[in-house]
């Protein structure tokens, strides 16, 4: 009887190892995901559920060895609702740690410098994994909401790259571009240059809006910023394009005319004195502080060089032969 009874017992063991191997073994073998994938844990989902969500992606075989694992480890059950990446080649035991870590997938939303409030609103819209709410909204209604002075909210985000889980509402994230804008818009007002033609911050964002639509050449900024705050110095007209584009909204189509030019409209720098009433883009950083600390100069105007940068000139008739070289390289490529 001894015998048997050790006998039962050893074969028992063995059963244990064995089984023990083989749920460490099933519970590490890679899955078979060729790329990483989204899987969205719905509200009220259990052990039970997801085990046959995976059996019928074709994951796993079977839920046998995943539901034996979890009996083992009561406190590894509990799954957790959202959106989460799988990486390719996980196998199961990361796989259930993901989804019972409650750790989403961060999707990512980036604002370019030079995007318009308009193209921001578009680029949220299209953004699958948002919830709009922004869409029942008027601008002035979303720049109340958001508690912001002016009734046009244009240059008021900060362009960066945000990161949100799926079903942040679309307006959580301006108040973060938002939130950002102000705080480093704040920063640098107390950094600024002395002697500059700004009563407020926000003529200063105003301004970084401008230098930041008429060049992308970062080490150029400082330099377009002191020929504005020369012009204002001197009261000359800013008359930057980019000004005319914006009061020209939706009938601009790639020309300004001479009758767009003559038009006074509120943004037209040719026809009207000082800084247009809002800004007309999203500045960056480096705008912003070009704005704030401009390059000392004694330049009133630039025109493209056509390779990414400009000709800065002194005198008109400095400006006027540039313009027409400008205009020369043009008609030779033609």
């Amino acid at each position: 009887m001894k015998k048997i009874l050790l006998f039962g017992i050893s074969l028992f063991v063995l059963f244990i190892i064995v089984f023990f191997i083989l749920l460490e073994k099933q519970m590490n073998q890679p899955l078979p995901i060729e790329k990483n994938q989204l899987l969205i844990i719905k509200r009220g989902s259990t052990v039970a559920s997801f085990s046959k969500e995976l059996v019928s992606k074709g994951w796993i075989d079977n839920r046998f060895w995943l539901r034996a694992y979890v009996r083992l480890q009561p406190d590894k059950a509990i799954i957790k609702v959202g959106t989460y990446q799988v990486l390719a080649n996980s196998n199961l035991q990361s796989l259930l740690a993901l989804v019972t870590s409650g750790k989403e997938h961060q999707f990512r939303l980036t604002i370019v410098e030079g995007t318009t409030f308009k193209q921001l609103i578009t680029q949220l819209q299209n953004q699958p994994y948002l919830t709009h709410s922004l869409h029942s909204l008027s601008v002035e209604q979303i720049s109340k909401k958001l508690e912001i002075k002016q009734t046009n909210p244009e240059g008021w985000f900060f362009p960066e790259t945000y990161a949100f889980t799926q079903g942040m509402e679309d307006f959580n994230v301006l108040k973060r571009a938002h939130a950002v804008m102000q705080a480093t818009l704040a920063k640098l007002w107390q950094e600024r240059a002395v002697g500059l033609p700004y009563e407020t911050p926000y003529q200063a964002l105003i301004m970084a809006s401008i230098i930041e639509k008429e060049t992308s050449y970062i080490p150029e900024q400082p330099l377009i910023s002191s020929v504005f705050i020369n012009r204002l110095a001197k009261k000359m007209r800013l008359q930057t394009d980019p000004t005319v584009i914006y009061g020209l909204g939706e009938r601009y189509q790639g020309n300004i005319t001479r009758a767009h030019l003559r038009e006074k409209t509120a943004y037209n720098t040719y026809r009207i004195n000082g800084l247009p009433p809002t800004p007309i883009a999203m500045p960056g950083l480096s705008a912003v502080k070009a704005a704030l600390n401009p390059a000392s100069s004694d330049y009133y105007y630039f025109v493209s060089g056509g390779n990414g940068k400009h000709v800065f000139s002194t005198t008109l008739t400095e400006h006027n032969i540039a313009v027409r070289d400008f205009l020369a390289k043009q008609r030779s490529k033609k």
